[in-house]
């Protein structure tokens, strides 16, 4: 998913493609030593795949604008485990369920009984299906709830063109069940296809192949052949359009947003050539991505085929579409090899931080390198200086917690920051076979922390004993099971930021800030100056920084972030028009909740933020909604 606070140069991501193999290829090289996985119970499903496990889903939808609903139905295909298995368990939330049959070739549907169960508040429903002997296929005929947790409506004044209506789902962590019933676990993979029907002048897009290259008026068809965890299941309609920047590579977004979109992102055929020459062929056929309308609550999401962005990545100087590059990499940490339940999510997101930041370095060397490390390691420490001890564990315990609170900057910088260590112990050459061979030996399975840990132990940690004397199994628990940074963190050291940080201090001296030595400054280095400064600054200093930079001003929209969040601290009032602009026209979390926080800090403050956010909250996603609405009211 999003990485929340990846700000790096922009050709960078012409590195991050191509880190998996070629589906021809062997999954297992000759050195790699296999593990027996083990199934994980997964605590936020009430599906019973041990029994019978979900392989295929094939959707037949309706988007119904008018209502704000998906109607139709999901035909599973499903594979039994245990052959006296009587009944399907299946995951679902606010789902109006009107027919459950089956099939035992697939033809001729009957109808059979089913049970929807007692809702759980972060669960949902359990659905249980009752299977003849002879069922190998499920239909569940339904429709969703207008309020959906993982589907936004939007009205045509919410997006960039105002003409067409738009829908946009978000799958990730449990939010699938709130549009389809499945068993909704990343570890129960499942390929799909699709169809869905649109009103006129409405487009579908979805994580998928396009079936047909000229789609029948309002009928799009998909196909997914890959198997995937449920949360990459993804779907858009609206007012959208394609541009291809290359053989097989495009861009979707709305017809207003079109040519700036495509200029941000016209190198994106140059990334995946790039980097298929350093890690090999890129494994899921194309690479498109979608540029939403901005209520999307995060910065991307790594729906294979086609990653969803935020617009605020449009900066109009290719500054922050490095975001971009945080969900190309999951193209093999994440979604070719995925977290097998919610609480190994270090996984997905440890990995792929890691390898940005390797990235980095291979193309703009270690300096540049360093200073995205140098940020995220200080994003770390201040989480955990804030966090309650069970927040600061890298394999977290979410039994009875929605998953979605584990997605914190916990798992992405202290995940990488372990992988760093393994490298810095092993040395970088025999890291990298490492990597590889698991990359290639997981390919397209979901997986624990302990099997990582089993497959490091055969396949690295065995075959080097002194580094093995580094890494004891103590040392692991330490770093995984335990609180807080062990002292053998790596600690990223940037030469570029020591120069930030004498003209911050230069200018607390008293220089004007005008006279300051910024014009070659990345946004990490600004991003590292403002974070150099106190808390609160009088007002003469705000303003000074605010007339010779420009800063409320900024279109960058991480450096307003940061702005904003000082200026509230400052009580800076010539910001607050920008500030409730800024809160009003975007939904990324990572951006709008820091900002919620920072106001509900203070009585007055508290009353602004209720304010903003009763304008705000119909243009935000249903996440989003939930997650401020917890700050605010």
């Amino acid at each position: 998913m999003k990485k929340l606070f990846a700000v790096f140069p922009f050709a960078l991501i012409s590195f991050v493609m191509s880190c998996s193999t070629s589906p021809t290829e062997k999954p297992n090289p000759p050195a790699a030593q296999a593990i027996q996985l083990v199934e994980a119970r997964d605590v936020h499903s009430f599906a019973n795949p041990a029994q019978v496990r979900v392989k295929h889903v094939d959707l037949n939808l309706d988007v119904l604008f008018d209502r704000k609903v998906l109607k139709g139905s999901a035909t599973l295909t499903i594979e039994r485990r245990q052959a006296d298995a009587n009944e399907l368990k299946l995951d679902t939330r606010d789902l109006k369920i009107f027919k459950a049959e089956i099939s035992a070739k697939g033809d001729n549907f009957a109808a059979t009984k089913f049970a929807l169960g007692e809702a759980d508040k972060i669960l949902g429903a359990p659905l249980t299906v009752e299977l003849p002997a002879q069922a190998t296929k499920v239909r569940i005929e339904y429709e969703t709830s207008p309020t959906a947790s993982g589907v936004q409506w939007l009205q045509p004044a919410q997006t960039a063109g105002k003409q067409q209506p738009y829908v946009f789902t978000q799958s990730q962590a449990i939010h699938a069940r709130s549009w389809i019933p499945l068993q909704d676990s990343p570890g129960v993979r499942v390929t799909y296809s699709a169809t869905i029907r649109t009103p006129a002048g409405i487009r579908a897009v979805m994580s998928a192949e396009e079936e047909d290259g000229a789609p029948k008026l309002g009928e799009f068809q998909f196909n997914m052949p890959q198997a995937i965890p449920p949360y990459l299941i993804a779907l858009a309609a609206g007012d959208i359009m394609f541009k291809p920047l290359g053989k097989r590579t495009g861009v979707y977004t709305e017809p207003a947003m079109m040519e700036k979109a495509a200029k941000e992102l016209e190198d994106t055929e140059k990334m995946v050539e790039a980097t298929e020459k350093l890690y090999g062929p890129y494994r899921w056929g194309r690479y498109d991505i979608l540029v939403l309308p901005p209520s999307f609550p995060y910065g991307g999401m790594e729906n294979p085929r086609l990653t969803f962005a935020t617009p605020t990545i449009l900066a109009g100087d290719k500054s922050l579409v490095s975001l971009i590059a945080h969900e190309l990499a999951h193209s093999w940490s994440g979604n070719l090899v995925t977290n097998a339940t919610w609480r190994d999510f270090w996984l997905n997101e440890g990995f792929t931080t890691y390898l940005e930041r390797r990235i980095v370095e291979a193309v703009y060397g270690r300096d540049t390198e360093e200073m995205q490390a140098v940020l995220g390691r200080q994003t770390l420490e201040a989480l955990l200086a804030k966090f309650d001890t069970r927040d600061q564990i890298l394999h977290v315990n979410l039994d009875g917690r929605d998953p979605d609170d584990g997605s914190t900057e916990v798992p992405y910088e202290k995940g990488a920051l372990l992988l760093r260590y393994l490298e810095e112990t092993v040395g970088r050459d025999k890291f990298d076979q490492f990597l590889k061979s698991y990359f290639d030996a997981f390919a397209f399975q979901s997986i624990t922390t302990p099997d990582f840990r089993a497959y490091l132990q055969k396949n690295l940690l065995d075959t080097n004993p002194q580094a093995a004397a580094k890494v004891s199994a103590e040392l692991l628990d330490e770093w995984m099971e335990k609180p807080g940074l062990p002292a053998s963190a790596p600690k990223p050291q940037s030469n570029a930021f020591g120069k930030v940080e004498a003209q911050a201090k230069s200018w607390l001296s008293g220089k004007a800030a005008a006279g300051l030595e910024t014009k070659q400054w990345t946004t990490q280095e600004w991003l590292h100056f403002l974070n150099s400064l106190p808390a609160h600054l009088n007002e003469a200093q705000m303003k000074d920084l605010d007339q010779a930079f420009g800063m409320t001003k900024t279109g960058n929209a991480e450096i307003a972030h940061v702005w904003l969040l000082i200026s509230i601290r400052s009580n800076y009032a010539p910001a607050f028009p920008r500030l409730e602009e800024y809160l009003t026209t975007i939904g990324r979390q990572k951006l709008i909740r820091p900002l919620y926080e920072e106001l509900a800090k203070t009585p007055a403050g508290k009353q602004r933020a209720k304010a903003i956010f009763a304008k705000a909250r119909a243009g935000y996603h249903p996440i989003a909604q939930a997650s401020v609405g917890k700050i605010v009211l």
